[in-house]
């Protein structure tokens, strides 16, 4: 079974062909990171009209790639929440154009459902049940994943995510946008044991809290520049990244004490920092726990994790007619 997938949810324009939920045959990528990086971040606007512009070609990109035409595929994925609304409605218009035109089932797909599944393709023998961590620019919780469409989110971010965090730190810093790439690699060549950081405390105990933390960071780059101290980019750079990395394989760890699960997984565009994925991998060692954790490519927004989930929402029945609307916030 063939599955079209479409992902505008972000800065990338993503189509991709998935077969049977494991095998990518096609994966394109249309990314507006360099022009997004003049204003040191997204622009909604931007977005949505770079989106508008490019989905045919990229979608056409993508069956071709995959040798597979329209009417080959059974069902068209799209990400119908959460994102930036104006970039999600050209990605979910552009999909209800396609299941009218082709006659194929349209599949709403959720955006951390589908990060979660950007780990089946890499690793044909995760099956649920197991714990997720997905970690990215807009979102950081710890999920249950009981079956391929039964998500239970056990810890949330309560502020600002984890990647919202490296990129508003990197800016501090002087690094360019998107900063986390930046962070980790300054990261390596920092000593991280120079500043101490403070650890915020949640009364979910699997809760994240990351405001704090990138606050001080920033308090602590201003009062050195208005003292005229000079700053370790580096150090302080490895000291944010151990600290990230920590409370979140910390908080990881304990929702896997508390549950009993076996099986980890990693996911989201945070996923692709080196640091994290050392001390998750380091940590299961120890403990005899498996981890999963998907290649740097499908890190990131991608519409492979898109096909990938529609193929198991779509076995499990859960299909829209064209009332579907994109939702700028949607819970699992």
């Amino acid at each position: 079974m063939k599955i079209l997938g479409i992902e505008t949810s972000c800065d990338e324009t993503a189509c991709a062909v998935v077969e049977n939920g494991r095998k990518i045959l096609s994966t394109i990528v249309a990314s507006q990171v360099d022009e997004h990086r003049l204003y040191g971040g997204v622009v909604p606007e931007i977005a949505s009209r770079r989106h508008a512009e490019c989905i045919v070609q990229v979608c056409e990109e993508a069956l071709e790639k995959a040798s597979c035409k329209l009417d080959n595929v059974d069902g068209i994925a799209v990400t119908f929440a959460p994102g930036l609304i104006g970039a999600l409605l050209v990605g979910v218009n552009f999909a209800k154009g396609l299941s009218i035109a082709a006659g194929k089932p349209l599949i709403p797909v959720h955006h951390i459902k589908g990060h979660a599944a950007a780990n089946y393709p890499a690793h044909p023998e995760l099956e649920p049940p197991y714990l997720c961590l997905a970690v990215s620019g807009g979102h950081s919780q710890i999920m249950e994943v009981k079956s391929y469409t039964d998500f239970t989110v056990l810890g949330r971010t309560l502020d600002d995510a984890a990647g919202e965090a490296f990129d508003k730190v990197a800016r501090a810093l002087g690094f360019p946008y998107p900063g986390g790439v930046f962070i980790d690699k300054a990261a390596h060549d920092g000593d991280k044991s120079i500043y101490t950081l403070p650890y915020p405390k949640t009364a979910n105990e699997l809760d994240f809290s990351f405001s704090g933390l990138k606050t001080a960071v920033i308090n602590l780059i201003h009062n050195a520049e208005q003292r005229g101290e000079e700053l370790d980019k580096n150090a302080l750079a490895a000291s944010f990244q151990h600290t990230v990395c920590d409370i979140l394989c910390t908080k990881l760890f304990k929702a896997a004490h508390l549950t009993g699960h076996k099986k980890i997984a990693l996911t989201g565009g945070v996923a692709a920092n080196s640091g994290l994925r050392a001390m998750i991998t380091g940590r299961t060692e120890e403990i005899g726990v498996e981890v999963f954790i998907p290649p740097l490519a499908l890190c990131g927004d991608n519409a492979a994790m898109i096909a990938a989930q529609g193929y198991y929402e779509l076995l499990a029945g859960n299909t829209a007619d064209l009332s579907l609307n994109a939702s700028a916030n949607f819970d699992l």
